[in-house]
């Protein structure tokens, strides 16, 4: 099969807010993080997203030991592309942020590309729950370009609405992303933007020409965006960060459950999932030594 007919899977492990109490197969070890990156792997996912966890309380942290010994770990046991968040958490600050970056130098990492809204909403009654302010100024996004440059590291766009992905535009002519760019859609976070085919049409009429890109749905719109991306020519996002379901009202055994039901819809779609080197080769990663 061509390389263009390849389907990156990524698998989000984690993420900041999904924790045991609502999927208890959440790692918050760092064995628990190998593991199920390994898992991962074995299922067909040649991306792991990473934010770390507090082993203790479960709390998101961007302890650069503890990311050291997942990455550490990660990397003795599989050849898997190891994507870093520089999101972190509630309450960490833009240096605390790119200091993942600095300190790791990963092949990837998130870059995420406006400020926003960001809430979680009782759909039955739609009333707010909570919400912070998501900061990422231009500033940031330039600055935090930089230092991923820097650090031979791959920035994964994040954009959660059309604003974020104008924003990437109008920075671009800088010279600050490595090309082609890759971006990932971020689709049913309230405050963002949300999955429709009108929403979808217009984000892929509006990207480069040459770009990569893949899809993340929360919830509901973690399979729902994996099936357009499936056809489309995009790449897949699955993983406990973003739903923690792998059918309605059933419970995911592990991120890796949701990397197997991904794969199968990338084959209904004639295509394969990517091996980590294919990935390499897609995205125009240098790997790191031993790699």
């Amino acid at each position: 099969m061509a390389l263009q007919d390849k389907c990156i899977i990524t698998a989000a492990l984690a993420g900041a807010a999904t924790m045991k109490t609502q999927n208890p197969a959440v790692p918050y070890t760092v064995d628990e993080f190998v593991e199920e990156a390994y898992r991962c792997y074995n299922a067909g996912a040649s991306i792991v997203h990473i934010h770390a966890r507090d082993p203790e309380t479960g709390l998101p942290t961007g302890s650069i030991e503890t990311l050291n010994a997942i990455v550490s770990g990660i990397t003795e046991k599989c050849p898997i592309v190891i994507n870093l968040s520089t999101a972190i958490g509630i309450g960490a600050t833009p240096e605390e942020r790119i200091n993942v970056v600095q300190q790791i130098k990963p092949e990837m990492a998130s870059l995420n590309t406006n400020s926003m809204n960001f809430a979680l909403g009782d759909w039955k009654n739609h009333t707010v729950i909570g919400e912070i302010i998501f900061t990422n100024t231009f500033d940031m996004l330039v600055n935090f370009a930089k230092e991923m440059q820097a650090a031979g590291t791959k920035p994964e766009l994040e954009v959660y609405d059309l604003g974020g992905l104008y924003n990437t535009l109008f920075v671009r002519p800088q010279g600050i992303f490595p090309e082609p760019l890759h971006y990932q859609f971020v689709w049913g976070v309230l405050g963002g933007c949300w999955l429709d085919i009108a929403n979808f049409k217009r984000f892929m009429d509006l990207i480069p020409e040459d770009a990569t890109w893949s899809t993340c749905g929360v919830g509901p719109a973690q399979f729902h965006g994996a099936f357009l991306a499936a056809v489309e020519g995009g790449h897949i996002r699955v993983g406990l960060e973003d739903n923690i379901t792998i059918s309605k009202g059933v419970p995911a055994k592990g991120s890796y459950e949701q990397v197997e039901k991904a794969a199968k819809i990338a084959e209904l779609a004639d295509r394969e999932p990517a091996t980590p080197a294919e990935s390499r080769q897609i995205l125009g990663l240098k790997g790191k030594p031993g790699i």
